[in-house]
């Protein structure tokens, strides 16, 4: 018989696979954009956005496992994967399926009847396009990569629908601004992450933009474009009247350092370079939605 402290370990190892399947930290930095599209967008009830909170974390789940599950066999030939609970045979196929579908479901079901149908429809719809589409796409074209960018870039229109998906201007102009912001964003920081590890990406046959585009160079001018664009669409949530000037300060220093790094790369694709580039992305969505939040939460 098996000791009770042994049982507790198991229970507690099987907790912490749960999680890694559900992705917790990307959970989490989409509610942060979920709740700056709902205040952006003139929301003001904290239990709506409680409620869209917990249906967006069922349905972030979802989209974890059922990616995980749908990547199994390719997550087990890349050594930044391979310890997920899939390849490393800590949770079982069947396991991972029924979780995913399940909190899918239950999200799904409870931004409706908690919230409003519109967010329940959008949030299925990333749920779709990251599993259905951006996930089996990535096997077989490097544009998986533009594909991908679309669900990573609708949280803020869930929260923007939480608020009751205001027609007016200035609110379609804040939330398609926070919208193009997430999208652009994710370039730069994606050509990163994909470069550092290309030869990871070809050993499991993933297609990924740098490796699979001539010519050399390739990720660095795709991280300089984005990187650029995103300077002007940075200002669209201020234009729109969603946030004030300080966003849009911020968002336009935040977005000339990632530019900076972004041609350094283009310059010269190194490993320090494309770290360089990664380490900006990480800190230009903190800094934008610190000062927004600021803006909304004190401010007003």
């Amino acid at each position: 018989m098996r000791s009770a402290s042994a049982d507790d370990r198991s229970f507690a190892g099987r907790l912490a696979d749960y999680r890694a399947l559900a992705k917790p930290k990307i959970a989490a930095m989409a509610l942060v954009t979920v709740a700056l599209g709902y205040l952006a967008a003139g929301g003001s009830d904290g239990l709506t956005l409680l409620h869209a909170s917990i249906g967006i974390t069922l349905v972030a789940a979802a989209s974890g496992a059922l990616n995980q599950y749908a990547e199994r066999d390719t997550d087990a030939r890349m050594t930044r994967t391979a310890t997920r609970p899939l390849p490393a045979g800590r949770t079982s196929e069947t396991e991972a399926l029924v979780f995913g579908i399940v909190c899918g479901v239950a999200g799904a079901d409870y931004l409706a009847l908690a919230v409003n149908p519109l967010i329940a429809l959008l949030a299925l719809i990333t749920l779709a396009l990251y599993v259905g589409v951006y996930t089996p796409l990535k096997r077989s074209s490097a544009w998986c990569v533009v594909v991908g960018a679309v669900p990573g870039a609708l949280p803020p229109v869930l929260g923007w629908a939480a608020a009751g998906g205001g027609t007016q201007p200035g609110t379609w102009l804040t939330a398609a601004g926070l919208f193009g912001i997430l999208f652009l964003w994710q370039f730069p920081h994606f050509m990163a992450i994909a470069w550092l590890n290309r030869e990871q990406y070809a050993k499991a046959g993933l297609h990924m933009l740098p490796g699979q585009l001539p010519p050399a160079g390739w990720a660095g001018k795709t991280a300089v474009w984005t990187a650029v664009a995103l300077l002007p669409v940075g200002l669209l949530p201020t234009l729109g009247g969603g946030v004030g000037v300080w966003t849009a300060v911020a968002a336009t220093l935040a977005g000339a350092v990632y530019l900076f790094y972004s041609l350094r790369f283009a310059r010269e694709e190194t490993r320090p370079n494309a770290r360089a580039v990664l380490f900006a992305s990480l800190g230009y969505l903190p800094i934008l939605l610190l000062a927004a939040a600021i803006e909304l939460l004190v401010i007003r």
